[in-house]
């Protein structure tokens, strides 16, 4: 039962940030949708550590190359999230009020992505086969 209530709120999660993206993108004031590319990095941001932890076998207890790129290249799509949008802003191709809210949706949804694989990610037993 605590699998339904952790997936329950960050699907919850997800749906707040996403709201303040698209709030960011479609209010009258701000009415513009370049905002919306981030969402190449919210797909993208889980794929290097996915990658890692299939081929990487965890029976060392020392530091893990692959694991340590996998994260580096996650943490360079996570900043790259949160920059772009300020890029916008400072190209005046989007308002700093549509930036703020874009960033805000930013931090919800890579929390729900890090609340995700520190909550399912940990068990050996889980599988992608219960979905």
């Amino acid at each position: 039962m605590a699998g339904i209530k952790a997936l329950i709120s960050l699907s919850f999660g997800g749906a707040i940030g996403l709201m303040f993206l698209m709030l960011g993108c479609a209010l009258p004031v701000y009415n513009r949708y370049w905002p919306l590319f981030v969402l190449f990095f919210y797909i993208l941001s889980p794929i290097p550590y996915c990658i890692a932890r299939r081929v990487v076998d965890d029976t060392d207890a020392a530091s893990n190359a692959c694991k340590e790129l996998a994260i580096f290249l996650t943490t360079g799509i996570v900043v790259s999230a949160f920059g772009l949008p300020i890029v916008f802003a400072r190209a005046t191709v989007i308002e700093w009020g549509a930036c703020a809210l874009v960033l805000t949706g930013n931090a919800v949804i890579f929390g729900t992505i890090l609340g995700f694989f520190l909550v399912f990610g940990n068990n050996d037993d889980f599988s992608w086969q219960q979905w």
